[in-house]
């Protein structure tokens, strides 16, 4: 068996909120295999975008070990997390987090400025990105220009377009019309299934679930125990 690319074991993450306690996850152990789709499921404030966060190395446990890529995300100081996320994680926010000053273009090509691949070699990842997401036509539009869809495909070229590792989605239809959600979550399918991206995706919509190959419930903290349950895409 390969070893898998993202390593939770007994993960609690805990903060202290007005003088209590407040537990955001209790015990948690996760494996994902390269090339996987997970859906993580449950109802508001179960745990899941806490635990995406661990995963992206945005936040930090209390308690356990998180190691994705073979890393133990605990030994990176700030710095390192931050160039650690921009080497290997694509982020899509349900809230698009699109700059409405800059192009479609422009949006996308912000992670590559931190790089140091020249002009020519940026153009060539970023028209590459939008055309995965069927919007090279766009490329000159700025946000307000868009509708809503069509800025979380933005969204989702601007996580592409470093070629990420790991792509993490929070909730990423939640802002989204029931036509242009399913857009977004077709795109998704495909670039697991015809790239092999590994996706790891919050929602607590059973549709949107259903596009990924299996599902891992959260509920109050704790991941349910139980086989994961495959779903068709």
């Amino acid at each position: 068996m390969p070893e898998p690319i993202v390593r939770i074991r007994k993960v609690s993450k805990k903060y202290a909120r007005e003088g209590f306690e407040v537990v955001a996850l209790d015990n948690v152990s996760l494996d994902i295999e390269r090339g996987d789709f997970v859906a993580l499921m449950g109802p508001s404030g179960s745990g899941k975008s806490t635990l995406l966060n661990l995963i992206a190395g945005i936040d930090r446990s209390t308690e356990g070990e998180v190691d994705v890529l073979g890393t133990d995300l605990a030994r990176l100081n700030e710095s390192q997390l931050a160039v650690w996320r921009n080497t290997h994680v694509g982020y899509i926010f349900q809230t698009f987090n699109l700059i409405p000053v800059l192009t479609a273009y422009e949006n996308v090509e912000l992670p590559l400025l931190l790089t140091n691949l020249s002009k020519s070699e940026r153009r060539r990842n970023v028209e590459t990105a939008l055309e995965l997401v069927d919007l090279t036509d766009r490329m000159g539009h700025r946000p307000k220009q868009l509708s809503g869809g069509q800025e979380q495909r933005v969204a989702i070229a601007r996580a592409l377009v470093m070629d990420p590792d790991l792509l993490l989605a929070d909730e990423p239809t939640g802002n989204l019309d029931a036509r242009s959600g399913e857009e977004v979550l077709n795109i998704l399918a495909t670039l697991n299934r015809e790239l092999g991206k590994t996706i790891v995706m919050v929602t607590h919509d059973p549709h949107a679930a259903s596009f990924a190959m299996r599902e891992q419930h959260l509920e109050k903290g704790v991941l349910l125990e139980g086989q994961p349950e495959m779903v068709s895409q």
